[in-house]
């Protein structure tokens, strides 16, 4: 029977448990098992070694010493490690014993034993210069065959040494593929022999953007960019990810994304160029040449040389945000569309992407790709990853093709942490820990059959915003652990305030292993509501358990506490603060929120189009709620219309004086937020007759527009704002042919 033993000792165990992901069961004992400083682990010739690589790493980070390992096809009485397949029927199941008498991983299979070993290692502590664990009885297997965490390399290039910690971290919290974003606009970072002017030309960069690329005028450093990973570095990597039960999956972009290949080599292009390696981050209308076979066949090189390096089933082709400008007026793809009897360049997308399944298919490979696949038609055998939203996935299910959700809203880590001002600069939105915690991957609107489509989930890492290591582990953790308990544990497992224990709990490993993560998990959420009398209610909440929240309002001389952690708020512009206060003393960052008060407060809004979305916050009391929103799109505060007109009216209750009228319109054409063709504010007296007193058209600033109209004062009970939608997104911008959104928030009358 294969084994591996220790010496034990009986010990008062007095520390909180917290393994991540949570088990399917497990219960904790007070007494530890404790390693001698000569500890000698023995295992059978059937458990491969590689098993115990992290573990015995750790060990040594953790202890300062050695564990030594012997092979022994004899049985140790200490601590076994045993392939039990009848006992543990679950694919990479494992269950987990420590007692007085021994230390015993059964498990399924090879990935079980080493899940079983991550699991020991979370549990390592050190006390009284001892490494010791407590006494436990863990059953536990993954929900999910799919656990993903993807890393874009592309925007910013991350040294081999960098990766293999990020891989290290992933096999500690049992997230089993690893997605390598290889190839964009930005940078080409996979060595390719038979086109060396892809390490020379589309490697590298000449220069960067500085700041948000929603910042206008753009401004960049003028400091050349780049890298690539050679052959032998991949090799290394996918080797090392392999040792720790890790898939990795290449994502060679096609065919949008492609202007880094292109600067290299512009015959692929519908223009021929010239073409340079984009300098800053979004979509670009140069794409590769559908109606070129040339551009099949440098495509069919490439994988020639990527499938050797990477053993997985599925290679990734991107296929998302490919822009069809170039291919409308190229004569080569209106041939193509043409010979291929094809409808038109979305029937052209599914042609290139079926091409290269075809090619891949018979290499034994299957293709994954975003969900824009699904654009004039889903190829047979092709996996969807669901990005842009649930939709996607849900339709690969319903059409029994398989996919991994991992939609933007929810697990894209690039995302802000917090609504805090000092937060570092990040991509799109808000994405607190709670919301990627709270995601349940398998929706309602699918059955029981269809549900079995859903493979798993996988979180997104994209680096526009991640320029070194250090911020992107920021970036990543604690929310990555929160991926891997969505991936890993059952759904009714799931508790959040337990996961924060365990969380807390993590800390010390995770200093240990020098992982900068974001301190963000025990901070203060908050939510505005309207009282019973139409007065603005504000709700701080934190999860530090025993903790108390305190306020101070403009005015204030002192902090004070709230038995309901709810405070009305004073009728009066200022800013409110919060604290979190255990034992008295403060906890975290401070909180602050500003009100604007005016006539319009808590009055009815009536919306002639509903918002839409995830820019519908569920009723209109968002509007005039005294609350600004910011320039996260997601924080609850905009009201977003997709290609829909703005027309809304305040009903203030009486007829009385106004003067002074405003509104806040989010521009943000990266973002598919465009400003109102026109915008105009009516008033009455009835609610039938209005007057229009006054109107814009521009709207210069690319983010929050603030619309402050002075007019002549009116007698009004009723105010009616009116924005145009601009519909259509024009030819050549981002995303051109879609709806654009119109992003409103806070009506204001004074």
């Amino acid at each position: 029977m294969p084994c591996f033993v220790f010496a034990i000792q009986s010990k008062a165990q007095t520390a909180t448990q917290g393994i991540i992901p949570r088990p399917v069961k497990a219960t904790f004992g007070k007494k530890s098992f404790v390693f001698f400083d000569n500890a000698i682990g023995r295992f059978g010739k059937s458990i491969s070694e590689d098993n115990l690589i992290f573990f015995r790493q750790y060990f040594h980070a953790l202890t300062g010493n050695d564990l030594s390992v012997r092979k022994s096809s004899k049985m140790i009485a200490d601590m076994w490690l045993v392939l039990d397949s009848n006992n543990v029927i679950e694919p990479e199941g494992y269950k987990l014993s420590v007692s007085d008498k021994y230390i015993m991983i059964k498990a399924h299979d090879e990935a079980g034993i080493f899940y079983g070993l991550q699991s020991l290692t979370q549990l390592l502590r050190v006390k009284d210069g001892k490494a010791e664990v407590p006494y436990c009885e863990i059953s536990d297997h993954p929900r999910f065959a799919y656990r993903g965490m993807h890393l874009d390399v592309s925007r910013h290039f991350f040294e081999p040494a960098a990766v293999k910690k990020w891989i290290d971290l992933l096999a500690l919290y049992k997230i089993n593929t690893f997605h390598w974003h290889l190839t964009d606009d930005q940078g080409w970072r996979i060595e390719i022999k038979k086109y060396p002017l892809l390490q020379s030309i589309s490697a590298y960069r000449d220069e960067t953007i500085i700041g948000h690329k929603k910042d206008s005028p753009h401004r960049f450093n003028g400091k050349r960019y780049g890298g690539y990973y050679t052959q032998d570095e991949v090799k290394d990597i996918v080797k090392y990810a392999t040792q720790r039960h890790i898939t990795v999956i290449p994502e060679i972009e096609m065919p949008g994304h492609a202007l880094a290949a292109l600067a290299a080599y512009p015959q692929l292009g519908c223009t021929g160029g010239p073409y340079a390696t984009a300098t800053f981050w979004g979509i670009f209308d140069d794409v590769y040449c559908a109606g070129n076979d040339e551009t099949f066949t440098f495509l069919q090189n490439v994988m020639d040389e990527v499938l050797p390096l990477f053993p997985s089933k599925y290679i990734h082709i991107g296929g998302d945000e490919c822009p069809k400008t170039k291919w409308k007026a190229c004569p080569k793809c209106q041939k193509r569309i043409q010979d291929e009897h094809l409808k038109d360049e979305k029937e052209l997308q599914s042609y290139f992407i079926g091409r290269m399944e075809k090619y891949l298919n018979s290499k034994g490979r299957q293709i994954i790709g975003w969900d824009e696949i699904l654009e004039g038609g889903l190829t047979p055998g092709a996996t969807v990853m669901s990005w842009t939203g649930e939709e996607g996935g849900i339709a690969a299910a319903k059409q029994h093709h398989e996919a991994i959700m991992t939609p933007e809203k929810y697990v894209y880590l690039d995302y802000y942490q917090s609504l805090y001002p000092e937060e570092p600069l990040a991509g799109g939105g808000y994405t607190p820990l709670s919301k990627v915690y709270n995601y349940e991957p398998i929706t309602n609107e699918l059955n029981g059959e269809e549900a079995k489509y859903i493979k798993g989930v996988q979180a997104n890492a994209w680096s526009e915003y991640m320029a070194s290591p250090e911020q992107a582990e920021r970036q990543l953790f604690p929310r990555m652990l929160a991926l891997a308990e969505v991936a890993w544990s059952s759904k009714s497992n799931k508790n959040y305030v337990d996961f924060l224990k365990r969380l807390r709990y993590q800390q010390p490993l995770l200093k240990k292993l020098n992982v900068n993560a974001a301190d963000v998990f025990d901070e203060i959420t908050d939510s505005v509501t309207e009282t019973a009398n139409h007065q603005v209610a504000l709700t701080l909440k934190t999860t530090l358990p025993g903790a108390k929240i305190a306020y101070r309002q403009e005015g204030d001389k002192a902090y004070t506490t709230s038995k309901s952690n709810s405070v009305t708020i004073q009728p009066h512009s200022g800013l409110v603060k919060g604290i979190v206060l255990l034992n008295g003393k403060q906890v975290g960052r401070t909180y602050e929120k500003s009100f604007t008060f005016h006539k319009a407060i808590g009055k009815k809004v009536t919306l002639k189009n509903q918002p839409q979305g995830g820019y519908n916050p569920g009723n209109t009391f968002g509007l005039v709620n005294g609350v600004f929103g910011s320039k996260l799109y997601n924080d609850g505060q905009w009201y977003g219309f997709s290609g829909d007109d703005l027309d809304a009216v305040v009903d203030l209750g009486s007829v009385q004086s106004v003067s002074r009228l405003g509104i806040n319109i989010l521009k943000y054409h990266w973002q598919k937020m465009w400003e109102p063709t026109l915008l105009t504010f009516e008033v009455s007296t009835d609610g039938n007759s209005y007057t229009e007193v006054y109107r814009q058209t521009d709207f210069p600033d690319n983010g929050i527009n603030e619309v402050r109209a002075n007019i002549k004062t009116q007698q009004a009970r009723y105010v009616r704002v009116k924005g145009t939608n601009k519909g259509i997104i024009p030819p050549g911008e981002y995303i051109a042919g879609a709806k654009a959104w119109l992003m409103v928030d806070e009506i204001m009358v004074n």
